[in-house]
C-alpha cells in the first residue's frame, strides 16, 4: 500500500501541472488531511505510515477534482471566515478575505447604537451575519437571501457556531420581506461582477461558483441600483448602509448613494489599497 509520503508526492506532481502550481503542496496537504480527518501536526509525524487503499483512492479522486479547477473549499465542504468555521457548497459564494473588511466596518459602527438591528442582504453561507453576531452580542441580526438552499445552509452554519437564536433567516428578493421594518444598519456583499467580465475570471469562479451571486448586469451595478434606494427606505435616520464593491465601482456607487439621499459616503480599502467597502449614512 502507498505511504502518506508517496501520496503527497503524487498529489503535488499532479497539481503542479494544474491552474495553481504555487498552491500544489498546500492543496495536497489540505485534501489529504480532509480524507484522513487529521491535522497538520499528525501529518508531519506520520509521513511513512501506510495509506488504506480506499482512502488512497478517495484522495486521488479529490486531487483530480482540484486539478480540474474545482475550488478546494467546495471539495472539502468547509472554509474559514473571520476566524469562524463555515460549511460551503456550490450553492453559495465562497466567503473571501476581502469581505472581512465589510464585517470589520459593521463591528466598528455597531457601538454607535445600543442594540443595533442589522440586516444582511444576500447572506449566502451566512458569513457576514454570523460574524457580526459573534463579534457584537447586542446586535439583532436578520439574514436575507433569495435562495432557500442558501438560507438553509446559513441557518445550519449559525447552529454549528451556536448563534442560530440570534439571527432571523428570511427568504426575500433584496429587502422586500422587511420593507415595513426599520434598521440601524443594512450590510451586503451583493453580486457586482459585470457580465462582460465572465471570460476573464478564473476557472474556479466562472465554472464553479453560483452565477446568481456573482454577476450583476453588463456594468455590475444592477443590484446596487435596486438595493441602495431600498436600503434608504428601511434605515432609520442616522443608520448606515455598508456594501462590498468591485474594482473601479466607487464613483458610480457614490453617485447612486447620493442620488438616493445618503450622505457621509466613505470608502475603506482592502489590503491591495483598492476601495472595497462603502459606507453611507441616512441623514
Amino acid at each position: 500500500m502507498p505511504t502518506v509520503r508517496s501520496l503527497v508526492s503524487t498529489g503535488i506532481e499532479r497539481l503542479s501541472l494544474g491552474p495553481h502550481p504555487d498552491r500544489a503542496r498546500l492543496d495536497v496537504e489540505t485534501l489529504l488531511l480532509h480524507v484522513l480527518g487529521q491535522n497538520k501536526a499528525w501529518l508531519l509525524a506520520h509521513l511513512d505510515d501506510e495509506f488504506h487503499e480506499d482512502q488512497a483512492k478517495r484522495f486521488i479522486e479529490l486531487v483530480e477534482r482540484r486539478y480540474q479547477g474545482e475550488p478546494i473549499q467546495y471539495i472539502t465542504g468547509q472554509t474559514e471566515f473571520y476566524g469562524l468555521p463555515f460549511h460551503v457548497t456550490p450553492d453559495v459564494l465562497i466567503p473571501r478575505p476581502e469581505t472581512e473588511h465589510l464585517v470589520a466596518k459593521a463591528v466598528e459602527l455597531a457601538p454607535l447604537f445600543q442594540a443595533p438591528r442589522i440586516v444582511d442582504v444576500g447572506t449566502g453561507s451566512g458569513g457576514i451575519a454570523i460574524a457580526v453576531a459573534h463579534e457584537w452580542p447586542s446586535a439583532v441580526l436578520t439574514a436575507i437571501d433569495v435562495s432557500p438552499i442558501a438560507l438553509d445552509l446559513a441557518r445550519r452554519n449559525a447552529e454549528r457556531i451556536g448563534l442560530a437564536d440570534r439571527i432571523r433567516f428570511l427568504e426575500s428578493d433584496l429587502l422586500a420581506a422587511v420593507a415595513n421594518e426599520r434598521f440601524e444598519m443594512v450590510v451586503s456583499n451583493p453580486p457586482y461582477v459585470p457580465s462582460r467580465d465572465r471570460e476573464s475570471l478564473s476557472v474556479e469562479v466562472s465554472e464553479h461558483e453560483p452565477a446568481l451571486a456573482l454577476f450583476a448586469g453588463e456594468d455590475g451595478l444592477h443590484i446596487y441600483r435596486r438595493l441602495i434606494p431600498a436600503a434608504f427606505a428601511v434605515l432609520l435616520p442616522g443608520g448606515f448602509l455598508l456594501m462590498e464593491i468591485g474594482y473601479g465601482q466607487s464613483e458610480a456607487v457614490a453617485e447612486l448613494s447620493r442620488n438616493a439621499g445618503f450622505d457621509r459616503i466613505e470608502f475603506a480599502p482592502d489590503l491591495q489599497n483598492i476601495p472595497r467597502v462603502v459606507s453611507a449614512q441616512r441623514p
